[in-house]
């Protein structure tokens, strides 16, 4: 957004939101439910989020002088942060007369691309508020978290229907919630399809690299780190498109309407800036899904069991030599890097030949589930042969048919 609407925009959103005045503050929490407690995000310490919550609440306590100051503040600090902005013009109008109705801009200013700048900013702090209200239960995890390995030492938890990542410490106790930030995704909303079609994917995926901002035009903001859009299973369906990021903002923009970008997922500079200096490429998962259904974590290991058994059975089929058996692990349709099931077979024989007689372990194993139309499951490990130190990492892509799960995918990747 060009900073020279603020002057335009700076009349709407806080305030209006959550009630300026004494006199008309009951009558906006009753229309916008503020009788239910706001929580403050889980975020690094005095982010410029955390601040606009704490206006939020000041304000919608009848503590507008001070919400005042504090706005003043978080404005003087973060001048291209537009809801701050908005909200601190809301604030400014109660000194000159009671706020009217939610978005109250003085007649002729919130027109033309004013207009649509307002509507956005309005659905962006709704968003941040719904997320806030509706906060993960303790201790919750994301259901397609199964298991982790010490490796993955971050997850990242992406939930379209509240504009909101979460990112994730695993711990050797269990996943632990580290922080949360409001974010952007696709002009188009999600389910990418085909390329340029303003659509952000929804799967498992893994963070492949972290851009150096000197290397980016000022349009990716504080950095960028790509994923690995389109994954095996979007790319067995047909999905096409590239280039699909976490980053962050242009420099006079502070954070994006809710559905904003041509596809990545976007994020305020400072809350992209902590995120880079937190996640490993490589091995941080990402998921992102329409809505996040979050599980105690102990739920999960009923929910394992029956994948555990069938790639238990495959390691043992594999330790075995036994390459017929081996084998029927693996779907017709199977493909390693473009080689089908019957190119890809004589590297599979020349492994089993490998291993004939010493078991092979799995190190630093992790497995994501992802369920819709079809169940999938996203397995990666390090295959080491009994006697030896090391081994390659791999990944496979298992889907449930029926009863049974079938690998449809296996390569190495490190």
């Amino acid at each position: 957004m060009n900073p020279g609407v603020f002057p335009l925009l700076m009349y709407s959103m806080a305030a209006s939101l959550l009630g300026a005045t004494a006199a008309h503050a009951q009558t906006l929490r009753t229309s916008l439910d503020m009788t239910r407690p706001v929580a403050i995000a889980t975020t690094p310490q005095a982010t410029p989020e955390s601040r606009l919550i704490e206006i939020y609440r000041l304000t919608g306590a009848s503590r507008t002088r001070e919400a005042m100051q504090r706005a003043e503040t978080l404005v003087r600090d973060h001048p291209n942060f537009q809801l701050a902005q908005l909200v601190y013009g809301d604030l400014l109008m109660t000194q000159a007369r009671p706020l009217r109705d939610f978005g109250d801009v003085p007649p002729g200013l919130a027109q033309g691309g004013a207009s649509q700048t307002l509507a956005d900013l309005r659905q962006e702090s709704q968003m941040r508020l719904k997320a806030l209200r509706e906060r993960p239960p303790a201790g919750a995890i994301p259901s397609q978290f199964l298991a982790l390995s010490p490796r993955n030492r971050h997850a990242i938890a992406v939930d379209a229907s509240r504009s909101r990542l979460y990112l994730f410490e695993n711990t050797p106790q269990q996943l632990r919630l580290l922080a949360d930030f409001y974010m952007s995704v696709g002009k188009s909303g999600i389910e990418k399809m085909a390329e340029g079609d303003a659509r952000t994917p929804l799967g498992v995926y893994f963070i492949v690299s972290n851009l150096d901002p000197r290397t980016l035009s000022d349009f990716y903001g504080s950095g960028a780190l790509p994923i690995n859009y389109p994954n095996v299973l979007d790319s067995k369906r047909g999905k096409t498109g590239r280039g699909i990021w976490l980053h962050g903002t242009p420099p006079n923009q502070f954070a994006r309407a809710p559905l904003a970008s041509d596809g990545c997922v976007v994020l305020a500079n400072p809350d992209l800036e902590f995120i880079s200096r937190t996640v490993e490429p490589r091995t941080t998962p990402v998921v992102i899904s329409s809505r996040l259904d979050w599980v105690a974590p102990h739920s999960v290991q009923a929910e394992r069991k029956p994948f555990e058994d069938a790639l238990s059975a495959w390691r043992s089929a594999k330790s075995s030599g036994d390459l017929d058996q081996l084998l029927r692990f693996y779907t017709p349709d199977f493909h390693s890097f473009g080689k089908s099931l019957a190119e890809w077979t004589p590297a599979l024989r020349s492994e089993v030949e490998k291993v004939r007689g010493k078991p092979i372990q799995l190190k630093d194993l992790s497995f994501l589930r992802w369920k819709d139309a079809s169940d999938t499951m996203v397995v990666t490990f390090g295959e080491v042969a009994d006697g030896e130190r090391s081994g390659p990492t791999k990944r496979q892509y298992w889907i449930r048919q029926g009863s049974e799960w079938k690998i449809f995918f296996e390569g190495i990747i490190g």
